[in-house]
């Protein structure tokens, strides 16, 4: 998992609540079983039927950070949506609220939620619309600052933001305590004042 550093980017503005993973990666496109190639199908059913929807429009091309509605991510608990939204180079999602499966694939994937009020979010939502708003997201101090300097600061869970700094996906976190963990199997298995047999 690629490690998370402060970046700093423009918005793409989604005024929508209740997105779900299917308007997020619609059934049709769920044609692999690698996580690549998901991108160029993000939002495919919003993108085909309006020309002007968000990510149709080339001011907000290159942007990595997505602002939307309530209940962002809910509906089916599928891994897909994560990977269309990384894939399409989006590393930030801002909402006041988000689906719970949704939000567990994200952290396992690298992809950084961060819930901000409704009174926040509508106004980034509002400032993004013409395509030049740019802020910057610090997971490490749990930031979101304004071009006027103005911060926004969230909560973020201690484990998930270890990961993710660190790029440590759930195995990779494992594996970086082999020492510790073949430590205590050692010690569970011969007892701490034991030897192995015939020693």
């Amino acid at each position: 998992m690629e490690k998370f550093a402060t970046i700093k980017s423009k918005v793409v503005p989604l005024p929508m609540t209740d997105v779900d993973t299917d308007l997020i990666i619609p059934a049709q496109f769920l044609t692999s079983i690698s996580r690549e190639g998901f991108g160029q199908n993000l939002f495919r059913r919003l993108r085909d039927n309006d020309a002007s929807f968000p990510f149709n429009l080339d001011k907000f091309k290159g942007a990595a950070v997505l602002v939307a509605g309530n209940n962002f991510g809910c509906g089916s608990s599928r891994e897909h949506a994560v990977w269309a939204l990384t894939g399409a180079g989006i590393k930030v999602v801002i909402a006041p609220s988000f689906a719970d499966i949704f939000f567990s694939n994200s952290a396992k994937n690298g992809l950084v939620l961060v819930k901000l009020s409704e009174a926040q979010v509508e106004r980034l939502i509002v400032e993004a619309q013409a395509g030049s708003l740019e802020v910057t997201i610090d997971l490490q101090a749990q930031t979101v600052t304004l071009p006027s300097g103005e911060v926004f600061n969230f909560d973020f869970d201690p484990f998930r933001k270890h990961c993710i700094i660190n790029g440590l996906d759930d195995i990779d976190y494992i594996l970086s305590h082999k020492e510790e963990i073949e430590s205590f199997r050692a010690t569970q298995a011969f007892g701490p004042n034991c030897t192995k047999a015939g020693k």
